[in-house]
């Protein structure tokens, strides 16, 4: 029997998104394990070459970053931008200046998940010493003696035995859903291989400080955090709840692709962009335009095909603007087996003050999708929203108005189709620069759908 490989024992081969590797010597079963690995529903996002002339290979990873095991290899995959930023796109709600531990961890291991890992340790540390969520749960049992209130319905159902009785009363306990998801959280973090030693420590006494806590699965963790409301008593626990969400949600520990039980957990950075947007510029157009996102209209008159525009923008209950958000945005240099062809365009010279600089080159897949949407919502513009490569355009232009704050003038390309008018829009955002600046170029991604709505 083959002896299979400790994740001490495994070689690490490190890829970043959407970059090709330099030739790896893989065997032929390490290389279909990866090929297994990058497939997920139907889609390839991981890509492996074989090279005909030396039998090596090369590996271009897609949209997902994070780790995994496959074959005895540990795989890490490093997202094109810095770990600050990625957890700006995470919204924990923590400040981006409290990842400055991680990301130096980060920068020495190049390993998201033990970053993930210590700094969820620390913020539930600091939740769990400002004092224990307790909360009123209701209980109901069947007792000798009275506690609470009897339970008539029940009882009465029992036709006529006087006792046990159907027992209901409330209970002030720590046994809450937001410490239950904290403590299922937990267990799954301390199965997590190199992790500090003091982390280990906090994880540990964060259990003993939970124990009498029930333990729950991860789906009811999920779903559990999913249906919490956060009040004025139960806010401080948002945080570390939120961490706790994003490893019960990426995090197995069971290896699909080999013979070895190791601890998996990747990230989509397609969703993570698209629900960044979606919820930066719900809160940035609130009051001026109303963001109906993942709305399903219809294309045609018999309302046979159904489109799914990320946002359709509402005035006055009238829609006035759609925009689809894509996280890659691929130019001329990328192989025709990536994601489609381009399209060759400039910036837009009508005389507009926010379109300058040159702009991003879209697909054409995603001008033909954006224009399905303008021509079934009946509106005149729509935009692309993507995220900027970092190096591949030059960032926005930052300048500030006297008395205001920093504004972004975009990089952005407009086309307009021909004989129908529609205009087309495709603009960048920068994720390689400082929490404010991407903070700023959000506000003006929200002013330019303001305008194009008009």
């Amino acid at each position: 029997m083959t002896a299979v490989p400790s994740a001490s024992e495994q070689k690490v081969v490190e890829f970043r998104e959407w970059e090709w590797s330099e030739p790896l010597r893989l065997s032929s079963d390490q290389a279909e394990a990866l090929r297994q690995a990058g497939s997920d529903r139907g889609q390839t996002w991981l890509w492996v070459e074989a090279r005909q002339r030396d039998g090596s290979y090369r590996v271009k990873p897609r949209h997902y970053v994070g780790t995994f095991g496959a074959a005895g290899l540990r795989v890490v995959v490093r997202p094109k931008i810095k770990l600050a930023n990625l957890f700006v796109l995470l919204e924990v709600g923590v400040p981006a200046s409290a990842w400055r531990e991680e990301a130096a961890e980060y920068e020495s291991t190049h390993d998201v998940l033990p970053a993930l890992v210590s700094f969820f340790a620390r913020t539930a540390e600091t939740t769990l010493a400002r004092g224990l969520f307790h909360a009123y749960r209701r209980n109901d049992d069947d007792l000798f003696a009275l506690r609470g209130r009897i339970d008539f319905a029940r009882q009465f159902r029992r036709g006529g035995v006087l006792v046990p009785m159907a027992c209901a009363w409330d209970e002030f306990t720590a046994d809450a859903d937001e410490n239950r998801c904290l403590r299922s959280a937990a267990w799954l973090a301390l199965r997590v291989a190199g992790i500090p030693v003091e982390d280990r420590q906090r994880l540990r006494r964060m259990l003993a400080a939970l124990d009498g806590v029930a333990d729950i699965t991860t789906t009811a963790a999920l779903d559990g955090i999913d249906g919490l409301r956060f009040t004025r008593l139960n806010g401080h626990y948002r945080p570390a709840l939120s961490l706790a969400r994003l490893l019960l949600a990426n995090f197995t520990l069971q290896d699909r692709h080999g013979d070895a039980e190791a601890s998996a957990f990747m990230l989509d950075m397609n969703k993570l962009f698209e629900d960044f947007m979606t919820n930066r510029l719900w809160r940035a157009l609130r009051g001026r335009l109303e963001v109906a996102p993942q709305r399903r209209p219809k294309l045609d008159d018999e309302e046979r095909v159904e489109i799914s525009p990320d946002l359709v923008l509402l005035r006055d209950k009238k829609t006035v603007g759609v925009a689809d958000i894509k996280y890659k945005l691929v130019d001329g240099a990328e192989s025709s087996s990536d994601e489609g062809s381009t399209v060759s365009q400039r910036p837009c010279e009508d005389g507009r003050a926010d379109e300058i600089g040159v702009g991003p080159v879209a697909r054409h897949a995603d001008y033909y999708q954006l224009l399905a949407y303008t021509a079934a919502l009946d509106v005149a513009e729509g935009t692309l929203i993507y995220c900027a490569d970092t190096g591949e355009h030059e960032p926005g232009t930052a300048g500030i108005l006297p008395g205001g704050p920093p504004t972004i003038a975009l990089p952005k390309t407009t086309i307009t189709v021909k004989n129908l008018g529609k205009r087309l829009h495709a603009v960048a955002v920068d994720l390689s620069g400082r929490p404010t600046d991407i903070d700023a170029q959000v506000a003006a991604v929200a002013d330019h759908l303001i305008a194009s709505a008009r």
